[in-house]
């Protein structure tokens, strides 16, 4: 890659200074234009003290707009006041305290970024995090300038008559003979980027919440018309969030009403702005005839995330970007003890560490590995990163851990009396939680600093005679781009240890005394330490880790007898179902190694034996069976090799499903018989336990290709009441010929309904069949496919590049053209959702010699191309180093 003057330069946290000036108030206007909308801004402003230059000039941030007039203290200002240029408009001379008046002309219609103010079938919908708002006017776009905002929006009535923004509706009416207007106040201090507008011909669904202390707040979820009846999901969610938040964190909401609005092209899935939330559709639209329990659950998690944000976001916000998971990740710790709480917690917790350890490890190891507090960033759009949201969170559940539940509380009720209204840091978090109890957390401070997922060592040895248990503990972490060496982290190690009888037994330590049976919490803090349990009748399996107590890998030799009997017994259900994937693991990393070698391929029979015994124990809760059941992704598989090799990976995987299908057929077919009980929809626990496991034994049935047991996928498909059972059909069939009537049955069933055909594009993007590539490529001119929408990017591009290992990693090297031709050509519509593609290149030093080569020609193909997006630059640039 060639580098020039022009070349994006990085932004640094060292480098932080606070702003030269504050805005206390900010009065918009927005004159909605089909052919142009002009926006009226006044500004009232301070400089602030804090800043070290006094006599700093006024610089503000802005693009892609047209200034039209600017007014200091009410005098018009000539061109030679001011400074303009693509990113900024700067003026030297303002005093301490000014009025500035600002005029913008923008074209939200030709706004394909979908950042800022855009149009989406007709309607107007802002998005402003992380700098969408300079976008709108020229502004102080930064979190750290909290003002006031009142926003009046003019538009036509017949085309606008919905007029939305932040805060409490204050005034209406109408402005000339066609247009009205509306005013929004929002008292609460707020950055730029939680700013909203919305203006169209939406739908509303209305409900009501009285809160603990018995203000009554609207609440109201605006969609398009047609799409009314499938909101009452949502607004249960939002129900459901309100209550939880008030119980568990003692939080109410603050303002007159709670409002969401669905759009269909937006490139998050949703935005917390206060009170104003947007949202993508798929995270508010369901049915049980066009929505799975996943959706189902999605929208749960997601709206509870984006209302939880009202406190952890919103009211207490960031100082900079740089601490962006001092929101993020608070807030994705919320919503995982909400659906927890809502659900399965032991479920749920397994689905998390499946996401953390399939794409934030995999990120931890590859070229855009950064700490959860970044030190730097050239675009930071591309630091909206599962290290930033999921391991954020596991940071935060160490807190919860290390301090307890009434710990935890105590500590996040003094953050928010001291930081109410205030933009802070990851440091300030801290802070409170270790005041808060009185303990030192310094240490645990380099979670925050240090990039890479830490290994855990660990080595236990029982002395019979002395009746010891002892533990050596050793933690490392391996070097990532810019942090070649690391020291020792604040580990929280929570473990049992169980006995021959499966039963958890006492765990003294040396010195302590007597303890009671279950779990306790090891404080991992140097390089090497070494616990010795005593009293320890008889020779344990230590279960290690339990509820994943820290985003750590383990290393521990567990034998397979020792594994056989953790799935059998462990009382904690992570470990258990751990249990079961490091079985498996060790089978299929063997697998890997002989289809590498073209060795032949064998199947352990003490897996299917372990599969069968917990298949028959029906006092398992069924997701959790069904979880155990669920082989690893060839994504995480992948990242377990030294090297490689997408088809061994592939082949691997495809034989332990078919061997397990072989030699539990008749406990599969019992058991799917057993849970295929018609009974009707219903979005429960217990249902959706029911259905999950039922659906995976009818995959692994599928597998063995048998006319009879592809006939049970045909027969659920067709007599199928709901989308989970209808999808999970025929996701088995898609692998199979019998696949293409039924996908083309789906799609004229489904063609109007968008979100539904998004699965169908994704199930054929990810599909084992061959020739994937070239069907994702026609697919591309399909009526109900459109590159400017980033949900029909995510489903179609993104299921081949990012869920589709081997077909995405042809040995042709056809894969990677098409990502790079992809790429290039999002990168001039959108490039958020283009750099999101650049990320499938991420593992291109790990493959095997002639993939390396094709993939390496790929990535210098995109750096090639002029006028690349910062966005995506900074990664093949990452790439590339």
């Amino acid at each position: 890659m060639k580098l020039d003057a022009a070349t994006p330069q990085p932004i640094y946290l060292k480098d932080y200074t606070p702003p030269a000036f504050l805005i206390d108030q900010v009065d918009l206007t927005f004159e909605l234009d089909e052919e142009a909308t002009r926006v009226t801004s006044r500004l009232v402003l301070h400089r602030n003290p804090a800043h070290p230059d006094r006599g700093a000039a006024l610089r503000l941030d802005g693009r892609e707009m047209t200034l039209e007039s600017l007014r200091l203290d009410g005098v018009a200002l000539e061109a030679d006041a001011y400074q303009l240029d693509e990113e900024s408009l700067t003026i030297a001379a303002v005093p301490d305290t000014a009025i500035l008046e600002v005029v913008t002309l923008i074209h939200p219609e030709l706004n394909t970024s979908l950042m800022g103010l855009y149009k989406s079938n007709g309607n107007f919908f802002t998005q402003c995090e992380a700098e969408g708002f300079r976008k709108i006017t020229y502004y102080l776009d930064r979190p750290d300038v909290m003002a006031r905002f009142t926003t009046t929006i003019v538009a036509d009535r017949a085309k606008y008559p919905v007029l939305l923004s932040n805060g409490n509706r204050v005034g209406d009416g109408q402005f000339d003979r066609n247009r009205h207007w509306v005013k929004w106040v929002d008292p609460f201090r707020k950055p730029a980027y939680l700013f909203a507008l919305v203006a169209g011909r939406l739908g509303k669904v209305e409900d009501s919440f009285v809160t603990a202390s018995g203000r009554a707040v609207a609440l109201e979820i605006y969609v398009e018309p047609h799409d009314l009846d499938k909101c009452a999901h949502a607004m249960n969610s939002v129900k459901k969030s309100m209550q939880w938040d008030e119980q568990v964190f003692g939080l109410e909401y603050d303002l007159d009403s709670y409002m969401i609005v669905a759009v269909s092209d937006f490139n998050m899935g949703a935005m917390e702005n206060k009170g104003l939330n947007i949202f993508n559709t798929a995270y508010v639209l369901a049915r049980p005839d066009t929505a799975t329990d996943t959706d189902f659950d999605g929208i749960e998690a997601v709206i509870a995330h984006e209302y939880f944000h009202n406190w952890t976001g919103n009211r207490v916000t960031c100082r900079d970007w740089f601490q962006l998971s001092l929101k993020e990740g608070l807030t994705v710790f919320r919503d995982q003890e909400f659906s927890a709480d809502m659900g399965s917690r032991a479920v749920k917790r397994i689905e998390d560490v499946r996401t953390l350890r399939t794409h934030q490890f995999a990120e931890d190891a590859g070229p855009m590995a950064h700490p959860v507090r970044p030190d730097s960033y050239i675009e930071i759009n591309n630091f909206y990163t599962v290290t930033i949201y999921e391991k954020g969170a596991e940071v935060v559940r160490m807190y919860h851990t290390l301090l307890g539940r009434e710990g935890f509380r105590r500590g996040m009720d003094l953050y928010f009396k001291r930081h109410d209204g205030q933009a802070v840091t990851c440091d300030d978090f801290r802070a409170a939680m270790a005041d808060a109890n009185g303990v030192d957390l310094t240490q645990f401070a380099r979670w925050y600093s240090q990039a890479g997922t830490p290994v855990l060592r660990v080595r236990g040895h029982y002395d019979a005679a002395a009746r010891t248990y002892t533990l050596d503990v050793a933690q490392s972490c391996p070097a990532t781009p810019g942090q070649p060496t690391k020291l020792p982290f604040h580990i929280p190690l929570v473990l049992g240890l169980v006995g021959p009888d499966g039963v958890d037994l006492p765990l003294r330590l040396e010195g302590e005394p007597a303890a009671a049976a279950g779990s306790r919490v090891l404080d991992v803090t140097e390089a090497e330490q070494r616990f010795v349990f005593v009293d320890v009748a008889v020779e344990p399996v230590p279960s290690l880790l339990r509820g994943f107590s820290a985003p750590v890998k383990l290393d521990y030799p567990y034998s397979r007898a020792q594994l056989v009997h953790l799935m059998a017994h462990d009382s904690d259900p992570f470990c258990r179902w751990e249990a079961a994937q490091t079985l498996l693991l060790q089978d299929l990393n063997g697998l890997i190694d002989a289809a590498r070698a073209g060795r032949p391929l064998q199947l352990a029979d003490d897996v299917v034996a372990a599969f069968r015994s917990m298949l028959a124990d029906t006092s398992l809760d069924p997701a959790l069976t069904a979880l155990m059941l669920t082989l690893p992704a060839e994504s995480y598989l992948a990242d377990q090799q030294q090297e490689i090799d997408p088809d061994a990976i592939r082949t691997a995987l495809n034989f332990v499903r078919l061997g397990l299908a072989r030699g539990l057929r008749n406990e599969l077919k019992q058991t799917y018989s057993r849970l295929n009980d018609g009974a009707a929809y219903r979005f429960t626990a217990a249902d959706v336990a029911r259905r999950s496991l039922k659906n995976v034994c009818l995959a692994y049935l599928v597998e063995l290709d048998e006319p009879a047991l592809v006939e049970l996928a045909q027969k659920q498909y067709r007599d199928a009441s709901n989308m989970t059972d209808a999808y999970a059909a025929l996701a088995c069939l898609v692998e199979r010929e019998a696949g293409d009537e039924a996908l083309a049955q789906f799609a004229s069933k489904w063609a109007d309904e968008a979100l539904v055909m998004d699965k169908w594009f994704a199930l054929q993007a990810s599909s084992r069949r061959r020739g994937t590539v070239e069907h994702v490529r026609a697919l591309l001119e399909h009526p109900s496919f459109q590159l400017t929408n980033p949900n029909k990017v995510r489903a179609l591009i993104g299921g081949l590049l990012a869920r589709n290992l081997a077909g995405f990693h042809r040995a042709d090297g056809s894969g990677y053209e098409f990502a790079a031709e992809m790429i290039l050509a999002l990168d001039k519509l959108n490039p958020q959702i283009a750099a999101r593609q650049v990320a499938s290149f991420n593992r291109w030093r790990k493959l095997e010699p002639n993939r390396r080569a094709a993939m390496k020609a790929a990535l210098e193909r995109i750096a090639a191309e002029s006028g690349l997006s910062r966005d995506v630059y900074e990664i093949v640039a990452k790439n590339l180093q």
